[in-house]
């Protein structure tokens, strides 16, 4: 290891560029750990580096001169023919042919990113699963290989009972629950129709590939888990003992994020200015708003959108509501767009539906990215209705936030039974099938089952019920920040692990 380091611990964080969700995370864990006195370098593309330059640049001219830079590598897209600037899956539109044309470009960063590695030697590589060929360049160097995970450590669990037992496979039929065996709670309970395909179909490049990732993470140095360990205690105790796995659980790191500044131009800019969000919020009642939002990802049928308009303003509940794909990218659907019609003419929202909540202050529209924490954060929101991707999970639990969920894809139906079913500060909006991102969406949820969820946690239908989730949401919240906060369980965790890479130096030179 390079012994010119003033005794810091040098790490390089190596995020998955391909996926905001991805992103986002890491660059919120690296700063934390350069707060802590770390030498830390984010391995990405000039146009990410550029996004988040701002928050970077303010870590290194606060007191102490955070030691965080970027190191950039230009994604050869020409190379395998995509347009410039195409260098994450939003940029897509999720196309098939074009997400593995940025899986080949990706693929021809491994020589620089190696020879990078090479030069440096640093005192870890804290890299995303989808590198899983940095495993064996970090054996060869003697460097720690510690992988990143976006997700949460119960469904790590819950995929891991399904790969060891296969309890889908003693089932009849797709509707047929079943538990998961060898949890630490004897409650979870799945059916054939929430698994992701590739536990049921053998032998798919996607599921060949999570081994490749698996065989990968077993032979690391360990893991990073942005969650805290008040929020996932018995399944912490699980991951290392019964699955072996070194870990350090060092979240929620967007609470990192103090300014609001920070909170408000995290990750993208927006396309609503953060102050204009708030002032239609202080108009509101305390927990009397609905806030819908399916991530950066999420594809949704025209037909979907209608019914999830229709239940919104059949609820009568105030509502903001991150309508993503009504602002499709593609120019020649302009006019339909404007209009509020899908690629194909499909109505994607009800007639004068938004000039009816514009009029009426009751609804909120936002067509791209919107500052979450500072909505999730404000009093008058009551409840999240959210496509339990992770990083949106720990948002809501961060901000002690109850959720309506409604999964759709990757392990979404795991994280669902983590709000619904352990931590109960959640209610089911009852979709009940899992869908790739990649497969023409189709409608899975009536407006009716939207208006009842919605009424029921923010339109006063589950009563002492409801008043109960909010409390144990409302403690969690509390945990959260005690874990990130000094002494906490995910601020000693940092620090744990910051020593145990120094004291590898004297041991390695």
């Amino acid at each position: 290891m390079d012994s010119s380091k003033d005794g810091k611990a040098e790490m390089l964080f190596l995020p998955w560029i391909l996926a905001r969700g991805h992103m986002i995370p890491v660059i919120d864990t690296a700063r934390v750990f350069a707060a802590h006195g770390a030498k830390v370098t984010i391995i990405t593309t000039p146009g990410y580096a550029q996004l988040f330059q701002k928050s970077i640049e303010r870590d290194q001219s606060l007191l102490g001169h955070h030691d965080i830079s970027f190191h950039t590598f230009k994604l050869p897209t020409a190379e395998v023919g995509l347009p410039e600037g195409c260098e994450n899956l939003l940029s897509t539109a999720l196309d098939r042919d074009m997400s593995e044309k940025l899986f080949s470009a990706i693929s021809k960063l491994e020589k620089p990113i190696e020879q990078l590695l090479r030069e440096r030697r640093p005192d870890c590589l804290v890299s995303d699963m989808f590198y899983p060929w940095t495993a064996d360049v970090c054996a060869q160097l003697g460097i720690p290989r510690i992988v990143f995970h976006v997700t949460g450590l119960f469904p790590l669990c819950c995929e891991e009972s399904v790969r060891r037992y296969a309890p889908h496979e003693k089932v009849n039929y797709d509707t047929e629950t079943f538990a998961l065996p060898g949890l630490p709670d004897d409650n979870i309970k799945f059916n054939k129709l929430k698994l992701p395909y590739w536990f049921k179909t053998k032998g798919t490049g996607w599921g060949q590939l999570l081994d490749i990732f698996l065989e990968a993470e077993l032979k690391s140095y360990g893991i990073i888990i942005n969650s805290f360990y008040d929020l996932e205690p018995t399944y912490a105790e699980h991951y290392k003992n019964e699955m072996g796995r070194k870990l350090w659980l060092v979240g929620p790191v967007y609470l990192f994020n103090k300014a609001a500044e920070e909170k408000a131009d995290r990750g993208e800019k927006n396309s609503i200015d953060g102050g204009t969000v708030l002032s239609w919020l202080d108009t509101k009642k305390p927990n009397s708003v609905i806030y819908v939002s399916f991530g950066s990802q999420v594809r949704m049928a025209p037909k979907q959108f209608l019914e999830i308009a229709h239940g919104l303003e059949a609820s009568g509940c105030p509502f903001i509501w991150v309508a993503r794909d009504l602002s499709k990218s593609n120019e020649e659907d302009k006019e339909k767009r404007e209009g509020g019609e899908g690629e194909n003419g499909d109505k994607m929202l009800p007639d004068g539906f938004e000039e009816r909540m514009t009029k009426s202050g009751h609804g909120l529209i936002v067509r791209s990215w919107a500052p979450q924490l500072l909505i999730l954060e404000h009093v008058a929101v009551g409840g999240f209705m959210t496509h339990c991707g992770w990083n949106s999970t720990i948002e809501g639990i961060g901000a002690g936030i109850p959720m309506i969920t409604w999964p759709l894809a990757a392990e979404q139906f795991f994280i669902e039974s983590l709000v619904t079913d352990v931590l109960k500060t959640g209610i089911r909006v009852e979709n009940e099938e899992w869908v790739s991102l990649h497969w023409e969406p189709k409608v899975t949820v009536t407006r009716e089952k939207v208006e009842k969820a919605v009424k029921w946690l923010i339109g006063g239908d589950g009563g002492d019920q409801v008043v109960e989730m909010r409390r144990r949401a409302r403690e969690m919240a509390e945990k959260a920040k005690k874990a990130m906060d000094y002494g906490g369980s995910s601020d000693a965790a940092v620090i744990a692990l910051i020593n145990e890479l120094k004291s590898r130096q004297s041991v390695c030179e």
